[in-house]
């Protein structure tokens, strides 16, 4: 059962969406800053192939069409101690999708199906998770951000949900997303920004949650069973979805809401009343 942190969470988040942004006094508002994760891939532009930082526009659109600056945060050497340095010019933090997270972080064999490891991003972006969460900055996990953060709390993955649950519902190749519904529990953050009960969603993964990790609580599930989100049970705000919500364009509720509670973040911040 969740704490009353996390009901505080909870009784907020519905609420939290339609607060004006931050302010600083004399100078107008204050738009928050939110941080994305994001790939370091092969990319081609012109006659240049060459390694790059990237990230499809549908994540930082999703930001700015909810009246926050989006930064994107490619992986970099050091990362805990560069971690830091970054963490200190954001407002909120959004890890997105991407590859799977390495199964060595959580004492797993590799599976065959399982992507080639990528520590630099595994590392860095777990540098700025456990980052957020001791500032107590507003965190939203998408898909591998999910998984990457369940791992983080000691919780473990499926390597391959065909397998561990006889079904290709959530990943059907090619690029093309699945719909799935999904049912959000009630007196949750997540019900607090999308309604409660069936919710229908954008689907692109192979790998989910196997056991849910320390201080986390699903909010929801597909008929399946297996968890599709989770919040905490304290009284930080992380909010994290197994599907792409960046997808849908005719919905950025929950873009509208990390970036009101990065605002409130900010203004806190300002006031000296959260720790750096």
């Amino acid at each position: 059962m969740a704490s009353n942190g996390s009901d505080r969470m909870r009784a907020d988040a519905g609420a939290a969406a339609a607060r004006p942004l931050a302010s600083d006094p004399g100078e107008g508002p204050r738009r928050p800053v939110i941080g994305l994760t994001t790939y370091l891939e092969q990319a081609r532009q012109g006659v240049w192939d060459v390694r790059a930082a990237f990230l499809p526009q549908q994540y930082f659109t999703s930001v700015t069409d909810a009246g926050g600056i989006a930064v994107l945060l490619p992986p970099q050497p050091s990362p805990d101690q560069t971690a830091e340095a970054v963490l200190d010019g954001l407002d909120g933090l959004i890890l997105t999708g991407g590859l799977d997270v390495q199964p060595e972080l959580y004492g797993a064999q590799r599976h065959p199906l399982t992507d080639p490891a990528r520590p630099d991003r595994d590392e860095w972006e777990l540098a700025l998770f456990r980052g957020a969460e001791r500032r107590r900055m507003p965190v939203l996990a998408i898909c591998r951000g999910l998984q990457l953060v369940n791992v983080a709390r000691g919780g473990t993955l499926h390597q391959h949900l065909p397998e561990a649950l006889g079904t290709e519902r959530y990943r059907l190749g090619g690029g093309v997303f699945a719909t799935n519904t999904v049912e959000i529990a009630a007196g949750t953050a997540l019900a607090g920004l999308l309604g409660a009960g069936e919710f229908d969603v954008h689907s692109y993964h192979h790998q989910g949650v196997d056991r849910l990790g320390d201080g986390l609580v699903a909010t929801a599930q597909t008929d399946d069973g297996l968890v599709q989100a989770f919040e905490s049970d304290g009284d930080s705000y992380l909010v994290g979805v197994q599907w792409h919500p960046e997808e849908n364009a005719d919905d950025k509720r929950l873009f509208e809401g990390i970036v009101a509670e990065a605002a409130t973040y900010s203004a806190s911040r300002m006031r000296g009343e959260r720790a750096s």
